[in-house]
């Protein structure tokens, strides 16, 4: 499973989530759960306090393409979307990576070509 965004831990139990500007966290979760609400059809939603948390973690996912360091932003069927992070414009010219903006370089990798995959959290 690729991960990349805020993971919290509440009551036991993990959860996508989303802080807040005002000291409360967004857990969400695909299934009904006392508590939550339905935000659309197969998506719930609850707002806790970051203080009733148990940790609030960002986790993504990082990988090694042509031996480069990348974080895979995106997934379909057998391709990921990695960007790289080696930080080197022409490394990433010379892997012939899309230029996403200043310093942002992205493309479709074969998921078979991608090696070392594991979750970092930051």
């Amino acid at each position: 499973m690729i991960r990349d965004g805020y993971i919290a831990s509440w009551g036991g139990a993990e959860y996508e989530a989303s802080p807040g500007a005002d000291s409360t966290v967004r857990l969400y979760t695909a299934e009904p759960a006392e508590g939550f609400e339905e935000t659309r059809p197969g998506r719930y939603r609850r707002v806790v306090s970051a203080a009733e948390l148990d940790s609030l973690n960002y986790i993504r996912t990082v990988c090694t393409w042509r031996g480069e360091p990348f974080v895979i932003v995106g997934e379909h069927e057998s391709w990921l979307r990695v960007e790289y992070t080696g930080g080197l414009a022409p490394v990433a010219e010379a892997l012939g990576l899309d230029r996403i903006d200043q310093g942002v370089w992205q493309t479709w990798a074969p998921r078979t070509e991608v090696v070392d995959l594991r979750e970092e959290t930051l």
